[in-house]
């Protein structure tokens, strides 16, 4: 009997230790975004519930030094040059190093409404924080200013994308506190971030939530490539390309652009071709199809010497380095949702590969890939744009260059303090032939694209 009774309970243990076991393996691991979330209590972004742009619109992009390193206001401007051409957009960038929200709203007038902006973005936090843990005071001060810089903005008629800060990646090196940690300071900026969702919701504007993508693909990155990959910057506060693409990407989202830059249906037996708007189809002979497009995919990479100061050169760029763009473009799904160049195929031949030339470049597709569609944006680094590209990004960064100079040094000269309009108009007469620049680079481009059968 007392066999019987041991016999039973060693049933019972083993059951519950099998049942304990299955309930372990049936619940959801949690992945590193899941401890974040619990963590940094984000709250729940806004999504643009339409494209905010219009024809014709003036955007004003406002910002402390990170705005002012002139690397996302840059990629946003080469954007909606080359891939949203039809829209006729205009941009300037106002980016001053140091500032915070309060040191905006007191210039506002002077140097962004006077120009009569539509749409404007911003950027402010990093300094607001202060580079130290949350205080009640930080957040009050941030929300006052940034409300009226809103209110400013609404009523003057602009269209508002409340931005939030980025991270930092390190306690810099020029805070006098010592006794903060990096989670410290990431928490302050995403109260910050938090009070701008609800900003963005009480005055219904947009909201460019900078912050969560930033954080999130730093930790990604560093998981992948290495705890060198510094997506806020070596310094820890000023990014580079790889942390101002995920910038860009977060802006451009909020402004709610589709991402469609074409599609190209190839008949593989019939030697067609059917295009979107924007491309235009030259010729068509043995599989190789020539295309006039006056819509450029974004470019990750340019050839040597073409294009603006420091932009990623193609072939040199290291894809797993903060220094990339197209590592950037692994983090975020830029190419995903914002450079849509699609090629799809029929008549193919099912199980058989095919050989994808465009320009310089080859890539091998399976007959199944191309009947779904291969998104030549993100397989083509290097591309018959590139070139092109480069052109247009060099013409904006010397006008953005030009508008640094213009507010920070010009708008503040003894003879501005004398005659402010009179210098205005003065600047605006050399900044024009800048912008026109843009425009003259933007050229519709002639490329070749071949697709054969695989050897």
């Amino acid at each position: 009997m007392r066999r019987i009774k041991i016999m039973r309970l060693k049933l019972v243990f083993l059951f519950a230790f099998v049942a304990r076991t299955l309930c372990l393996a049936q619940m959801p691991v949690r992945n590193g975004n899941e401890a974040l979330l619990d963590q940094y209590k984000p709250l729940k972004a806004p999504e643009p519930r339409r494209t905010l742009l219009r024809q014709g619109d003036r955007i004003a992009i406002c910002g402390d030094s990170i705005t002012e390193q002139k690397m996302y206001s840059r990629l946003i401007e080469d954007y909606l040059a080359v891939c949203e051409p039809d829209l006729n957009v205009s941009v300037r960038q106002y980016g001053w190093g140091g500032e915070r929200a309060p040191g905006f709203l007191a210039r506002m007038t002077n140097d962004c409404l006077r120009f009569k902006p539509t749409i404007a973005t911003t950027c402010y936090g990093m300094n607001d924080h202060e580079y130290r843990a949350y205080e009640d005071r930080i957040g009050q001060t941030y929300r006052a200013a940034s409300t009226a810089i809103v209110q400013a903005f609404k009523t003057n008629g602009v269209r508002v994308i409340q931005g939030s800060p980025g991270v930092v990646g390190k306690v810099p090196g020029w805070t006098k506190r010592t006794n903060d940690t990096l989670v410290d300071l990431n928490l302050n900026l995403c109260r910050l971030r938090n009070i701008g969702v609800e900003i963005a919701k009480g005055e219904r504007v947009g909201f460019a939530d900078v912050f969560w993508p930033m954080l999130t693909a730093g930790t990604a990155a560093q998981q992948r490539y290495g705890s060198g990959f510094a997506i806020a910057g070596q310094d820890g506060v000023h990014p580079g390309w790889a942390g101002h693409t995920v910038m860009a990407y977060a802006f451009l989202k909020a402004l709610g652009v589709k991402g469609d830059i074409g599609l190209f249906i190839v008949d593989v037996r019939r030697d067609r071709m059917m295009l979107s708007p924007g491309h235009r189809l030259v010729s068509a002979r043995d599989g190789e199809f020539v295309i006039q497009s006056s819509r450029y995919p974004f470019c990750a990479c340019v050839p040597s010497g073409k294009g603006g100061p420091s932009y990623p050169v193609c072939g040199e760029d290291d894809p797993e380095k903060d220094t990339s763009i197209r590592s950037a473009m692994k983090l975020v799904p830029f190419n995903e949702d914002l450079n849509r160049l699609m090629l799809k195929a029929r008549n193919v031949r099912s199980g058989r590969s095919y050989r994808v030339t465009w320009g310089a470049e080859s890539r091998t597709f399976t007959a199944d890939q191309l009947e779904r569609g291969v998104n030549l944006a993100a397989e083509f680094a290097s591309n018959p744009f590139c070139e092109a590209f480069a052109k247009v990004d060099a013409a904006v960064a010397a006008k953005q260059a030009y508008e640094t100079k213009q507010i920070k040094q010009v708008f503040r000269s003894p003879e501005a303090k004398a005659d402010m309009e009179g210098v205005a108009a003065q600047t605006e007469k050399e900044r024009e032939p800048l912008a026109a620049a843009i425009r003259a680079a933007f050229v519709p481009v002639t490329h070749t694209l071949k697709i054969v059968p695989a050897q």
